[in-house]
């Protein structure tokens, strides 16, 4: 028998996101005979505990008999139970200095750590992510941002929205002109993104059409890495040597910005790939971008008008190219920015039940058959009171250095 807990979310800003939903919990409990779940009580959660109790799962404050432990966000020190295998996003694979504390807690109590973001297929792509639903409001957003910004409609905050249903009834608010629209990333956040494109049924045209000819309806680009970065040299695009060598790239997001009228990034940003305009870029007169859904929210980044994370309860500010400073957002030659960094909140219910689907799809039958690909052991961290192999890289890190 394999207990499995589900954590209440005790990090602020409180998060309403869950790993499960009752409906997954129960569907886990018919599958699985060998399984027992039990739910902390909260009353911020997206789902409501009498949800989880009318379909038969237990409540409980203790989970210090659970033998597996699932959160989203980081577990307070305080909080964690020794010697428990927990999955949560613990944001301390890039070294983050505000989680060492939490990494060296977790080794001291000899926890097995499987972090979501470590789960990957034996090819590199990972298992989990709120990513398409980052994808999916981070677009509602831009076109909120875009209706504000042009006066022509306005949108519910994605956040009032019961779920993704009412969210789908705002967009026939939408009236657009003929717009050129430019989306980037085919990962999980631009294919969300790319749901509301399509939803919305905008046109969508190839590069050298989004470049060269005039629509008298509103059109998209779909774009992605390889389609805005050139060889510094001229010599042909070849994927793996931007991986290995981004230094010998430029930018040439350029071309495509002095025909666009709104940007949806939703690409994938790696250190010392080009920046896709700079900060002198936009005070081109060619540059012609002018509400911009930064759903990536790289600050002081690849995206130069994106100067600051926006919140929730406000998603929108201004960003003025000729002073690089924030401006109102209304003004003709000021970039209407919405650079939400976490976007999959607003949207609780349905982020979480999407969530919920890849984990139980990917990731837990691992823990009740064979891992044959090693997925679980090379997502670990730490265990037994000290990082694994695959993670050695984090000992300096650790040690507080």
């Amino acid at each position: 028998m394999i207990t499995i807990g589900i954590l209440r979310e005790e990090k602020s800003p409180p998060d309403k996101r869950v790993p499960l939903s009752p409906e997954q919990c129960k569907a886990l409990l018919t599958h699985y005979s060998e399984l027992k779940l039990v739910v902390q009580p909260s009353d911020i959660r997206c789902f409501k505990d009498e949800e989880y109790e009318q379909e038969g799962i237990t409540l409980s404050e203790d989970l210090s008999h659970c033998d597996i432990l699932l959160g989203v966000k980081e577990v307070p020190k305080s909080h964690l139970i020794a010697n428990k295998t927990y999955l949560f996003f613990s944001h301390t694979i890039k070294k983050q200095a505000y989680n060492r504390a939490l990494l060296q807690k977790m080794v001291e109590k000899h926890i097995r750590m499987i972090d979501y973001e470590t789960l990957t297929y034996s090819g590199g792509g990972r298992l989990l992510g709120f990513g398409r639903y980052a994808g999916v409001v981070g677009a509602y957003n831009g076109f909120l941002a875009y209706g504000l910004r042009t006066k022509r409609f306005n949108l519910k905050p994605a956040y009032q929205c019961a779920d993704r249903t009412e969210l789908e009834q705002e967009l026939k608010k939408v009236s657009l002109p003929n717009i050129k629209v430019i989306l980037s990333g085919k990962g999980r956040v631009g294919q969300g993104a790319l749901e509301i494109v399509r939803h919305l049924n905008i046109k969508e045209v190839t590069i050298d059409q989004f470049k060269s000819q005039y629509f008298d309806e509103a059109v998209f680009v779909h774009v992605d890495f390889p389609d805005y970065n050139a060889r510094i040299d001229g010599s042909d695009f070849v994927n793996q040597v931007f991986f290995d060598s981004p230094h010998l790239f430029k930018s040439t997001f350029m071309d495509l910005a002095k025909h666009a009228d709104v940007f949806i990034a939703g690409h994938f940003y790696a250190a010392g790939s080009p920046y896709l305009f700079s900060r002198e870029d936009a005070k081109s007169t060619d540059f012609k971008i002018r509400t911009l859904a930064d759903i990536s929210c790289d600050i002081d980044g690849p995206i130069a008008s994106t100067i600051r994370p926006s919140t929730i309860a406000e998603p929108i500010y201004g960003y003025n190219p000729m002073t690089e400073s924030e401006d109102d957002f209304e003004k003709e030659d000021v970039i209407t920015v919405m650079a939400v960094d976490n976007l999959p909140c607003e949207l609780p219910k349905d982020a979480s039940a999407d969530f919920g689907d890849s984990l139980i799809k990917s990731v837990l039958p691992l823990f009740f058959s064979t891992d044959e690909d090693d997925i679980l052991s090379r997502a670990t961290i730490c265990e037994s009171g000290d990082l694994t192999p695959h993670f050695e890289y984090l000992r300096d890190y650790l040690n507080g250095h």
